[in-house]
């Protein structure tokens, strides 16, 4: 009687936990994929900030000129975020991540061996267009492929990914900047892209994808039926870059130049504000799933405000870690949220392209901020510079974060 229930059958319930095991792995291979591609892409971008003096002495420029490679990395990313974002919409997520991972990376080990400021320069900008790419593609991957109620963990997760580059290129500028100097650290970076490349085979198209694939007349017709929403996002993005950017680009030469500290003690406060900023993401992340996107995110830019003064006025090394740990830990925790909610609002049929590039145009608005604080830096102080500007796009960036949309835990597939 069992075999003519058709409630009951053992072949198609053996398939659908098959099925359901390859979902999952194939998930858990794109998280980690996008994690990591993202992590060294954050490495490569933050290692020059570990060495802008010592990029400046061997090209005989000022520490500014080479701060401004910095902008021009950020400048030339939304060339990247629009065209792989175009391309993963058109023909899936896990070739253009490839094709990007293995750019910037060739960009990373050529920046090691620039035998001139120009030249350096230039492949900063041809670095910034992979560095543009692979977000976007990577979040929408990500995002498409993990479980709807694990999204707001997964999202800190991912996010991270950016703290996590950072924490691994303070440990190379500990490690073999002293022995070696500042070219071999760009270096590094090449053989991580290797693994990342080979996770990435093991990823299946999400589902998410190719019930989503539209025509082009369809595929831009959406994308100005929701111009105001993009414009939003835009918005929102260039004040989360001015606010990351705004704390993290020239900490560095903060504690080098007025707080005198030694390379490793500006190595250490870096990295324990990087594991900051990874506890932060976490948790942000997961709390979002349950308090809601936008007032997690709000709840930790405001408490970022706060901590200003121990950040930079601390008069104890300790203190200034204490602090440093503490605004990174706000500072990402609203980032980590940052994935999942620009993915939940953006159009299906536009997954890959309307995230990616809303926050690189973001980065865009934002590129200047690197420049400005070390100009500012060098005629009245690093602490005044930064401490004002930060408190500056916190606000700002609060108002504006209160003011937009909200899609938790939309259903990305049917």
């Amino acid at each position: 009687m069992e075999l003519l229930n058709p409630k009951s059958n053992p072949s198609a319930d053996g398939q659908n936990l098959k099925s359901e095991a390859a979902n999952t792995s194939s998930g858990r291979n794109a998280l980690v994929a996008a994690f990591l591609g993202w992590m060294l892409d954050a490495f490569d971008f933050f290692i020059l900030t570990f060495v802008l003096g010592a990029v400046a002495k061997d090209f005989h420029v000022t520490v500014p000129a080479v701060a401004f490679t910095l902008t021009a990395s950020l400048a030339t990313r939304p060339i990247g975020a629009f065209v792989f974002g175009l391309m993963s919409d058109r023909w899936g997520r896990r070739v253009p991540l490839m094709l990007d991972i293995l750019f910037y990376s060739l960009m990373e080990v050529l920046s090691g061996l620039a035998p001139s400021y120009r030249t350096f320069f230039t492949l900063r900008l041809l670095y910034g267009v992979g560095m543009g790419g692979e977000w976007g593609v990577g979040a929408s991957l990500a995002m498409e492929s993990v479980p709807v109620k694990w999204r707001g963990f997964c999202s800190g997760f991912l996010q991270e990914g950016y703290a996590a580059g950072n924490l691994c290129a303070a440990g190379a500028y500990f490690l073999v900047y002293p022995r070696w100097g500042w070219r071999p650290m760009f270096f590094v970076g090449a053989i991580p892209a290797l693994i990342t490349l080979f996770i990435l085979t093991k990823v299946r198209e999400p589902e998410a994808w190719t019930q989503s694939r539209t025509d082009w007349r369809g595929y831009v017709r959406a994308i100005f039926q929701n111009g105001r929403l993009f414009l939003y996002l835009v918005v929102l993005m260039t004040m989360m870059n001015f606010i990351s950017h705004g704390t993290q680009d020239l900490y560095p030469t903060f504690l080098q130049r007025q707080r005198h500290f030694t390379f490793g003690v500006v190595a250490l406060i870096t990295a324990i504000s990087t594991v900051g900023a990874i506890c932060g993401g976490l948790l942000f992340g997961f709390a979002s799933d349950r308090l809601g996107r936008r007032r997690a995110m709000l709840t930790a830019v405001l408490l970022g405000i706060v901590l200003i003064p121990i950040w930079i006025l601390a008069p104890w090394a300790p203190l200034i870690a204490g602090g440093a740990f503490l605004m990174q830990f706000m500072v990402q925790g609203a980032w980590g949220v940052v994935p999942a909610h620009i993915n939940e609002l953006s159009p299906p049929q536009l997954r890959g392209f309307f995230p990616g590039f809303a926050y690189q145009l973001g980065v865009l608005c934002a590129s200047s901020i690197s420049y400005v604080e070390a100009v500012l830096g060098e005629h009245f102080s690093y602490a005044q510079s930064m401490g004002f500007l930060a408190a500056a796009v916190l606000l700002i960036g609060a108002i504006v974060i209160r003011s937009g949309p909200e899609a938790t835990g939309v259903e990305f597939s049917r």
